[in-house]
């Protein structure tokens, strides 16, 4: 029978802590392949920059500021944790070995969170706004004829859709930037937080010696631009459709963005997983049935298809 005292209760901290770490190295996240992560020193972090890409223009006059056409896109932090209780008697009965599969699991699920607020957030893209006020995925995003946003809007559109089809969306996203296409903003990291001291309410009322992990954390859009919204079937061809709509894109005063030409990746969900890396890795595919063809795809993207999408 063990006794709890500091001692014991330290070496126990210890244990857990390192099953956390090793749990921790053996998830492997997604979400850094589309997501840029932004430290966040508030409870909020204001975007009101989005909308203006830097550019240079020839200096006549005054400058342009591009600061004229600001956006409020608002992030808000939000607390996330997920506790193990540890029953006294389990550590006087030295049974503790079940719980170190726990912490590791513990671990690995604090590495992948990430995932679980990015790919959902990009999924409901189609339906939920983002900087300029239209949906990230959306027919209608509108871009100034002026570069300081006093001329005319046009809309441009970042999604394929074939009302016939009915399988999951998939995505094709510029990475190439220092922003990426979606916002991971991040107030504290997760943190490895024990409640272990024998005279806590908790020991005392419930015998449970607490084990927990917490963040703050949340996800928005960056820049819709930088990704195109495929609910048609994945192809050869429709893959590049997806890359000439977005080498489409313009900014405010009409000035090309340079962007679906280099670090590409393809976010596919598990039911196309392996279709995609067919059209990514093959040297020779198939050209709508006209017959075997060299494959200028190849290579040109990456391919994730993510737990969480």
């Amino acid at each position: 029978m063990a006794i709890v005292n500091s001692a014991t209760l330290n070496a126990i901290r210890t244990g857990f802590r390192k099953n956390f770490e090793d749990g921790k190295v053996k998830g492997e996240p997604m979400y850094a392949a589309v997501a840029t992560v932004v430290p966040s020193t508030t409870k909020s972090n204001t975007y009101g920059w989005l909308g203006q890409w830097p550019g240079f223009r020839e200096w006549i006059g005054d400058r342009v500021l591009k600061s004229i056409k600001e956006h409020s896109y608002e992030i808000t932090n939000k607390d996330y944790e997920s506790t193990v209780a540890v029953d006294r008697n389990d550590i006087e009965d030295d049974t503790l070995g079940v719980y170190a599969p726990m912490m590791n699991e513990l671990g690995y699920a604090a590495s992948v969170f990430p995932d679980e607020l990015v790919f959902p957030l990009l999924k409901a893209g189609f339906t939920t706004t983002c900087y300029d006020g239209q949906y990230y995925f959306d027919t209608d995003h509108p871009v100034n004829d002026e570069v300081d946003g006093s001329g005319s809007d046009t809309s441009f559109s970042n999604v394929i859709v074939d009302g016939g089809y009915t399988g999951e969306a998939w995505y094709l996203m510029d990475t190439n930037r220092s922003l990426k296409p979606i916002i991971f903003q991040e107030r504290k990291g997760m943190q490895f937080v024990p409640m272990d001291n024998p005279n806590d309410e908790a020991v005392f009322m419930n015998k449970k010696f607490r084990y927990g992990v917490d963040c703050r954390c949340n996800v928005g859009f960056g820049f819709w631009q930088m990704a195109v919204g495929v609910k048609k079937t994945l192809s050869y061809q429709t893959i590049w459709d997806a890359i000439n709509l977005m080498r489409s894109f313009k900014a405010d005063g009409g000035r090309s963005l340079g962007l679906g030409k280099n670090r590409l990746t393809l976010v596919v969900p598990s039911s196309l997983h392996k279709l995609a890396k067919q059209i990514n890795e093959r040297e020779l595919i198939d050209d709508g049935g006209v017959g075997a063809v060299s494959n200028e795809l190849r290579g040109m993207f990456n391919v994730i298809s993510p737990d969480y999408l």
